[in-house]
């Protein structure tokens, strides 16, 4: 019985540092802006993604939900802050639909499998990635008003940079997948 306990307070303690550090590195993932066309890249979605395949919905969930209360309570932690303002202001502004997304995203990659096939597991990230856009969207369009080109603004310059990220997190799933039962 006491073994049981120390394994479980182990994996709590496990869990809880791997969603610290994730929180964490999904904020540098926002700060690092990689020169790509037609708009500099981040690597958030990459993460996000890479946390849902990486260590399942809950921790994934978690990590997602402390970075966005730690932009919510003045955090300079989302992609354009503080330049463009911090807090719920920033959270609530054109962005909040695609940060709402990512909470759906890493719930969704989180279902992908090491049995799964390349061409799968890269139908999944796309259907994944896809929750983050059809958000933003819906809440930017909202914003901003639907009698601007909402999809050009907001989806059609980031295409090929997450078309990169997906591919590139095709290649890595299988090996991070085996990398899952240790943690």
């Amino acid at each position: 019985m006491e073994l049981i306990k120390q394994n479980t307070q182990s994996q709590i303690i496990k869990s809880l540092l791997v969603i610290f550090v994730g929180s964490l590195v999904l904020a540098i993932s926002a700060k690092i802006k990689i020169p790509f066309y037609p708009v500099p890249m981040t690597m958030q979605t990459f993460v996000v993604l890479f946390l849902g395949i990486s260590f399942g919905y809950k921790v994934a969930l978690a990590t997602v939900g402390l970075y966005l209360l730690e932009g919510i309570v003045g955090l300079p932690v989302f992609s354009n802050s503080p330049e463009r303002g911090i807090g719920l202001a920033y959270f609530t502004g054109p962005t909040m639909g695609y940060l709402i997304g990512f909470l759906l995203a890493c719930f969704l990659a989180s279902f992908i499998k090491s049995a799964d096939n390349y061409f799968i597991i890269f139908t999944k990230l796309i259907l994944s990635v896809s929750t983050i856009y059809i958000l933003g969207v819906l809440w930017l369009g909202t914003i901003i008003g639907w009698d601007k080109p909402i999809f050009e603004l907001g989806v059609v310059p980031f295409l090929l940079a997450e078309l990169f990220k997906i591919v590139l997190l095709t290649i890595l799933t299988k090996k991070i997948l085996k990398l899952r039962k240790f943690i």
